[in-house]
């Protein structure tokens, strides 16, 4: 606003970025499709209402990138995948839209683990290759939104928006260090994303910042005609958001869940939860019952729905899908009907549960990720990578958000020893966002300091 620096600037610094990440070595790889002139026609538009002081929203000029399963004018809306996509997109997707409408600068699709089916964001294939975590390139962003993360990780944009079936927005933003959203389920509208798991997957933007992650969360949360699951929510509000303290709510800590992690996770998220308490929250012994039998059926509810929809890919384009994929979706085609409708009465049993710990309490708190990034090898830039123990660990505190619907919040709030992010998470009543982001705000000033990552570009200089 001051006219100091004006979005043209930014964007052309954010070209010459693009243009040096891919040739540093190894490659970052986390916008795997951009355009200059495009970048550079919504930065001038963007500019010209700052001269005339007309900005559309607190967006306008922002730089934002969308995960490949977004369709985004006029990128070829690949998925991770070297089959789909052929052509350039012609239309949006809704939150492509919403983000031109509001003045954003859309600097590309970022990297994506191939068809959203894995957590670490391996991707061998050759328009894809594997994105690198910007605190310590060899080792794993996580996904699938992996591209996403990194981009806001590394200092591209302040912003990117991904997809959340099994903790692919929170778990690449806790291993790249960086603040994830996951919305309700229908919150925020994902008409114009491949529909890989229709029950289990919600959209949510990946920020630097708790507030970037409010104001991106206020600007697309709300009904869309093209999207009926989320037409019937109640308005988005960001109330109590600022308030200067905790008191009067009640954090649900279930301990014996909560300390399945590794230790150096442990410690400092036990802290984290102190400091919390030292804000005037009261902590409540809660616990979180059929945790095993949940893990178990969202698996069995996304595999299941994902080899649906992708069963005429799996037949005409087997060859074509990383290895894992494969294994993913052939172990998906050994569930049967029954254990696909015992795994929704499971859903049904555990949204009971949680109906009844939300009325005692106001959020539930666990780690993130029970462990912090896992190394690159080097089989796995040719072959791509299949660890089913890990891809069970990673997802271990993310499954009950996916499998209920209920919200999600990962902050980072420390490091480990070999300087690898930790984070916190907060998960909170359906459509209750707002106290999320509250606690957000309080968990970002437990992190007393914030180390830079070892690629990181800043865009503003």
């Amino acid at each position: 606003r001051s006219g100091k620096l004006m979005p043209s600037q930014v964007a052309k610094n954010i070209i010459a970025t693009l243009e040096d990440c891919d040739k540093s070595t190894p490659p970052l790889r986390a916008i795997v499709q951009w355009d200059p002139e495009q970048i550079m026609l919504m930065a001038e538009a963007s500019t010209a209402r700052y001269r005339n002081k007309c900005t559309l929203s607190y967006l306008d000029g922002i730089p934002v990138c969308l995960k490949e399963e977004f369709k985004v004018v006029p990128y070829h809306h690949r998925v991770g995948t070297v089959y789909l996509g052929t052509e350039p997109e012609t239309e949006d997707a809704t939150v492509a839209k919403k983000l031109r409408e509001a003045g954003a600068i859309i600097i590309g699709v970022s990297n994506m683990h191939e068809l959203g089916t894995g957590t670490t964001g391996c991707n061998p294939n050759r328009y894809h290759k594997i994105p690198r975590n910007p605190y310590k390139p060899n080792h794993f962003t996580g996904g699938s939104s992996s591209g996403s993360a990194a981009a806001v990780a590394a200092g591209l944009c302040p912003v990117a928006i991904g997809t959340d079936g099994g903790g692919s927005v929170r778990i690449p933003a806790s291993f790249c260090g960086v603040v994830g959203l996951k919305g309700t389920f229908g919150r925020i509208s994902s008409h114009g994303s491949l529909p890989l798991s229709y029950s289990t997957v919600s959209v949510g933007p990946i920020c630097t910042s708790v507030a970037d992650a409010a104001i991106v969360y206020s600007i697309l949360a709300e009904p869309d005609p093209l999207y009926p699951y989320g037409l019937k929510q109640p308005k988005a509000t960001l109330s109590d958001m600022c308030a200067p303290d905790l008191k009067g709510l009640k954090l649900g800590v279930d301990w014996s869940f909560f300390k399945a992690c590794d230790a150096e996770v442990l410690s400092i998220c036990e802290k984290a939860v102190e400091h919390l308490q030292s804000l005037g929250a009261s902590v409540v012994e809660v616990s979180l019952p059929e945790m095993e039998e949940v893990r178990v059926a969202h698996v069995i509810c996304i595999l299941s729905e994902m080899r649906d929809f992708l069963h005429p890919d799996f037949n005409k384009h087997f060859q074509e899908m990383n290895l894992e994929t494969r294994a993913n979706l052939a172990l998906a085609s050994q569930f049967t009907a029954l254990d696909y409708i015992t795994a929704n009465r499971q859903r049904t049993r555990t949204m009971g549960f949680l109906r009844q710990i939300f009325s005692t309490v106001n959020c539930i708190l666990t780690p993130a990720v029970a462990s912090t990034a896992p190394r690159i090898y080097e089989s796995d830039l040719v072959t791509g990578s299949s660890n089913l123990s890990l891809t069970v660990r990673s997802m271990r505190f993310m499954q009950l958000g996916n499998f209920t619907g209920i919200p999600g919040l990962v902050v980072p709030i420390g490091y480990s020893t070999a300087g690898l992010p930790i984070s916190f998470q907060v998960m909170a009543k359906w459509w209750d966002e707002a106290v999320l982001l509250r606690i957000g705000l309080k968990l970002e000033q437990f992190r007393h300091q914030t180390k830079k990552p070892s690629i990181y570009y800043d865009i503003l200089a």
